[in-house]
This record gives C-alpha cells, sequence and structure tokens, in this order.
C-alpha cells in the first residue's frame, strides 16, 4: 500500500512532541496494514496524550474510571448518517495511546519505547481490524501471535 493510499494523522500533545516517533508509528500502521492485507486508500487517527487524557476517554467510552495504554475506536461500518464521495478513504477508526504507559511498560518489560510505541500501535490497529483479545483465549492467542509477526517486520521482535 503506498502513502497515497493511506493517511495517517498523528497528533501529539506538546509536552510530549519532542519525544514521540511519527514516523515509526507510521510504519507500524504501514506493516499492520500490509500484513493483514487491508486494500486502500485508509485513513486512521492517532492520539499520542498522558494517562489522564486516556482515563477521561476510558471513563467516557468504556465506564472504566483508570488510565489504560491504549483505545481503539473502530468506525461503524456503513451506518454512517455521513454520505462520504466513492474515492475518499475508508476511515477505519482513532486510536490513542498513553505517552506515560509507553515509557512504564518499556521499563517494566525491559524493552526499548520505540518497541513498545509501535506494539500499542500495532494492538490498537489489530483492534480496528477486527480483532479482539477480551472474546476468547484462541483470540487472545491469535492477536498476540499477530502483534508479534507485525514487530518482527519491523525489525522490534521481543528477542532484539
Amino acid at each position: 500500500m503506498s502513502d497515497s493510499e493511506r493517511t495517517v494523522d498523528i497528533q501529539v500533545i506538546p509536552q510530549y512532541a519532542a519525544y514521540v516517533d511519527s514516523a515509526l508509528i507510521e510504519q507500524a500502521v504501514e506493516h499492520t496494514l500490509r500484513m493483514e492485507q487491508v486494500a486502500g486508500p485508509v485513513e486512521v487517527g492517532i492520539l499520542i496524550t498522558d494517562d489522564a487524557g486516556l482515563q477521561r476517554l476510558n471513563q467516557a467510552y468504556r465506564g472504566v474510571d483508570a488510565p489504560t495504554d491504549v483505545l481503539s475506536f473502530a468506525e461503524a461500518d456503513d451506518d454512517s448518517a455521513f454520505v462520504r464521495p466513492p474515492d475518499a478513504p475508508r476511515y477505519l477508526g482513532d486510536i490513542a495511546i498513553s505517552w506515560e504507559r509507553v515509557i512504564a511498560q518499556a521499563a517494566e518489560y525491559g524493552h526499548s519505547r520505540e518497541r513498545e510505541l509501535a506494539f500499542l500501535a500495532v494492538h490498537g490497529m489489530l483492534h480496528l481490524l477486527g480483532y479482539d483479545h477480551e472474546r476468547s483465549p484462541a483470540d487472545e492467542a491469535d492477536m498476540r501471535a499477530r502483534e508479534e509477526e507485525i514487530l518482527r517486520a519491523l525489525g522490534l521482535s521481543r528477542e532484539e
């Protein structure tokens, strides 16, 4: 899928702008779309924020008053009231990632912030594409295997 077939709108709150590798996020999205054989054109929105931002979203959309590392908001299929031009990209949805969780989890798991950021971006993308690790142990195993395959393709496997 070429750059013209996908749009990744990445927004980073100002306090983290100097630390977040937007190119890595785009690569994670691109690899996920390619490895999942998603035909373009597609569009995804990604927000990098803090724990408080994720906590607000988690409370508003899931009724959970706690921060989390990543949330995905898949676009409803064809139920939208908006009419899109036939050549408009298919909007997959939005992903929100807590930079504070990236830092803490990278330290906890003993790997780089880059690997953790890419992992959360891939994890969020797989949710947008219909994967759900909370459905069953088999679905969780399937999703974890896909995450690791995509991260290996990015050169960010657990072994490295």
